[in-house]
């Protein structure tokens, strides 16, 4: 029994090596924090909806080894974003910035929210359909001859 438990052990041993764990060293805190809210705010292009720090992906490896050297070398939060964005495109960006081309994307909810809204009162106002029809008098006393014969 000993001797499956060590063999199991030894098998499972080097899967642990096989984790890429990507334990950086910072002298600095805020550049630890500036470094983490990064890799929160950069998309992996592979995965499409995961950010970097949670992407097991090479690129998304890659991406964090880049994102933590320009740290280090004192880059600020915009300066990675750019570069990141000149190299994979605004979709590499969770909060694309304000610009022309992304224009509708930040607009756009909004717009769609102010129509349903402008509809949704349209509905609420609008008075209901009656179809009141006026009686004559001779109408009348004959619908009321009708039921007094029953």
């Amino acid at each position: 029994m000993m001797r499956n438990l060590l063999f199991l052990m030894l098998l499972i041993l080097p899967l642990t090596l096989i984790a890429d764990i990507d334990a950086y060293q910072f002298s600095d805190p805020d550049k630890e924090v500036l470094y983490k809210k990064l890799i929160k705010e950069l998309r992996c292009t592979v995965c499409q909806n995961q950010d970097i720090a949670d992407s097991n992906a090479e690129l998304a490896s890659d991406l964090r080894r880049k994102t933590y050297k320009m740290v280090q070398e004192g880059k600020s939060e915009e300066y990675v974003k750019d570069y990141m964005s000149q190299r994979y495109g605004d979709f590499v960006l969770y909060r694309p910035r304000l610009q022309t081309n992304t224009l509708l994307l930040w607009v756009g909810p909004f717009i769609i929210l102010l129509i349903g809204i402008f509809v949704l009162l349209r509905f609420i106002r609008r008075k209901p359909a009656t179809d009141e029809t006026i009686l004559t008098e001779a109408d009348r006393s004959r619908a009321e001859d009708l039921l007094d014969k029953d």
